[in-house]
């Protein structure tokens, strides 16, 4: 890397903070450490910092709390660390806006590859976005530059991995396209077959575009295959 990127670890255990820290900025980034939530907040929303490495567990706020508060405000990649196996807190955390998460114990070499994954997909997300063009269909308008999405003249808030998954679907319109491509559009990794992250954000999107779960008309499932875009039901 050329250029240092800011790095920011909430990370309540001293020997793994410690341990990260010398990590990382032997690798060529410039990493502010935080040993509880005090003060991330405003910090990541004042400064923001090309990535933060943000652990569920912590005194005061948790992991899930911070990234909800940052998330509309901060523009970089949240990276959450668990020590959980659990779904439930997986599939919560990116559906509040993490970027990805890493089980503990952790390989910092491990890490840093996921890190780089996804400086790399957000360098490709700006690429592409900044020669796409907006899409309509019928009511529905989705505006890249700023992951905007209208619906009848108002505006659908979302996160930007919701955004992201409509944008695929849209972009493909009439194309059954599988949650192994999903997956991989979304996070950059394989699908394993267990994973339920592309199917809740898509009950998710059903919900905030007025999709009926029961009876989809706007993004239905091809059963076996994956989602499809339906271009005339907007």
């Amino acid at each position: 890397m050329n250029k240092k990127l800011d790095l920011f670890i909430v990370e309540d255990d001293p020997k793994l903070r410690q341990m990260l820290a010398e990590y990382f900025a032997s690798n060529g980034f410039t990493v502010t450490c935080f040993e509880n939530s005090d003060g991330v907040v405003s910090a990541v929303i004042a400064q923001q910092p090309n990535l933060l490495i943000l652990d569920l567990m912590l005194p005061g706020d948790d992991g899930l709390t911070i990234c909800r508060q940052i998330r509309s405000d901060y523009s970089g990649k949240v990276l959450m660390l668990t020590a959980s196996d659990d779904d439930f807190d997986h599939v919560a955390a990116l559906e509040i806006g993490a970027d990805d998460f890493v089980t503990k114990p952790i390989k910092p070499r491990v890490l840093l590859a996921r890190l780089r994954m996804l400086l790399r997909r957000q360098a490709q997300t700006s690429e592409n976005e900044g020669t796409s063009k907006a899409l309509v269909f019928g009511q529905l308008k989705l505006n890249p530059q700023r992951k905007i999405c209208e619906l009848a003249g108002k505006e659908v808030t979302m996160t930007d991995s919701e955004f992201n998954l409509l944008w695929i679907l849209a972009s493909s319109p009439d194309e059954v396209l599988s949650r192994e491509a999903l997956t991989f559009a979304l996070r950059g990794i394989e699908y394993d077959g267990l994973d339920r992250t592309v199917d809740n954000k898509i009950v998710n999107l059903r919900k905030k575009i007025g999709d009926n779960s029961s009876t989809p008309k706007r993004i239905i499932t091809v059963r076996g295959k994956g989602y499809l875009f339906i271009p005339d039901s907007w």
